[in-house]
């Protein structure tokens, strides 16, 4: 972490309209926030604009492959901890239940190892079996084996097609292109208070740990980068991110 000081909210609930805002040095400041959100308005409108054609053979693969909306609009917490509806396409079979994938983010919030971790002969703790506590182990943030993605859905997964309606969030103003990832309401009632600083940015497609190994990237070292990049957040370190977003997606390093 970071030695800039910090204010930190003396509850941990991701929920609570009275907790107090969290706030970063480098986190806003008028030139910074206007830069970064004429760039989000500018290129998510572009994107939306020529992406129109695979938008909509996307969201046709998805109805023909099973039944049920093209689109998922599920709650998540953004900037300041104020809840929002994201946006994406629909990965998962319609009725599946969440409490696989609550199961699953709470024991790599409290560094435990988990069933869905492991791939085939791959220890999710490494060559080594390294299963340390705390958020520090190697852990995948994404399920590797869910048997509630559909065919469309893993294809959608893996070349992260299934982010492009945020774009819509982005146009609206509750998402930036760049910043740390948009958790959902039980993710943040466990969060340990310094993870709460990611919360002093808006909520991003992309961001630091994208870029840096997207889903091998532990949780712990997801929410490091995060408040990272709040404290450098830039226009410039916006397009940075975004040109390196390119080739991490075409990659697909660390997507299931």
């Amino acid at each position: 972490m970071s030695s800039h000081a910090v204010e930190h909210p003396t509850q941990t609930s991701g929920t609570d309209a009275n907790a107090p805002e969290v706030s970063l040095p480098g986190a806003g400041g008028r030139l910074v926030n206007a830069s970064c959100r004429a760039l989000d308005i500018v290129v998510s409108a572009a994107l939306l604009i020529l992406a129109s054609p695979l938008l909509l053979a996307l969201a046709i693969a998805i109805r023909i492959d099973s039944r049920g909306p093209a689109i998922f609009r599920q709650e998540r917490i953004g900037r300041a901890r104020k809840p929002f509806t994201v946006n994406k396409f629909r990965s998962m079979q319609v009725g599946s239940t969440h409490e696989t994938h609550r199961e699953f983010v709470l024991t790599l919030i409290k560094g435990e190892p988990h069933e869905h971790l492991v791939s085939g002969d791959e220890r999710a703790g490494g060559a080594d079996g390294d299963d340390r506590a705390g958020g520090d182990a190697p852990l995948f943030y994404k399920m590797i084996s869910d048997p509630r993605v559909t065919r469309v859905g893993r294809l959608l997964r893996r070349s992260s097609f299934d982010e492009l309606p945020q774009l819509w969030n982005v146009l609206r103003g509750d998402m930036s292109l760049v910043g740390p990832r948009p958790p959902i309401p039980y993710e943040v009632e466990h969060y340990p208070a310094e993870w709460l600083a990611r919360f002093a940015v808006k909520p991003g497609i992309t961001g630091l740990w994208q870029v840096s190994g997207r889903s091998t990237v532990t949780v712990a070292e997801m929410v490091r980068l995060d408040i990272e990049y709040a404290q450098r957040r830039t226009v410039w370190l916006n397009m940075w991110i975004l040109l390196r977003t390119i080739p991490a997606v075409l990659s697909t390093r660390g997507a299931w």
